[in-house]
C-alpha cells in the first residue's frame, strides 16, 4: 500500500537520502519541506498521513513546529516522527513526552528507514 510522508529537514542531504530511500524503497509517495514554516504550510495543504520532523532546525525547531502543527486541526492529528541525532535518554524522554509517535536516529539506515516508520505507525 502507498502512503504519503512529509519529511521536514533543513538538511538537503537528509532530505534527499531520506526521500529517495522511501519512494524506492516502500513506493511511498514522498513531499519535501525545507523549514517549519515550509512544512507547517505543506503538512496543511498536502494532508501527508504521517510526517518525519527534523529536531534541530534553525528559525523553528521541530518541538516548536510539532506544537503548531498539534495546534491547527487540520494538521493535529497527523502522526510525527522525530528525527535527530540527539539520542540521549533524557531527550528521547523529552521528545516521548510532546506525543510525537517514535524517534528516530541520524544517520539513518535507507534501506530500513521505511520499514521503521511503517513499524512505530503499525503500517505492517
Amino acid at each position: 500500500m502507498s502512503h504519503r510522508i512529509l519529511i521536514i529537514d533543513d538538511e538537503d542531504d537528509i532530505r534527499e537520502v531520506a526521500a529517495m530511500s522511501l519512494e524506492t524503497v516502500a513506493g511511498w509517495e514522498v513531499i519535501v519541506a525545507n523549514s517549519g514554516p515550509q512544512g507547517l504550510a505543506r503538512a496543511a495543504s498536502y494532508k501527508p498521513e504521517a510526517i518525519l520532523l527534523d529536531v534541530m532546525m534553525p528559525g523553528m525547531d521541530g518541538p516548536t513546529t510539532f506544537r503548531q502543527l498539534r495546534s491547527n486541526p487540520d494538521t493535529a492529528n497527523i502522526p510525527v516522527l522525530f528525527l535527530t541525532a540527539k539520542v540521549q535518554a533524557t531527550d528521547r524522554r523529552l521528545f516521548s513526552d510532546l506525543g510525537v509517535e517514535a524517534v528516530l536516529v541520524k544517520p539513518f539506515d535507507p534501506l530500513t528507514l521505511s520499514s521503521q516508520i511503517a513499524g512505530a505507525l503499525g503500517w505492517d
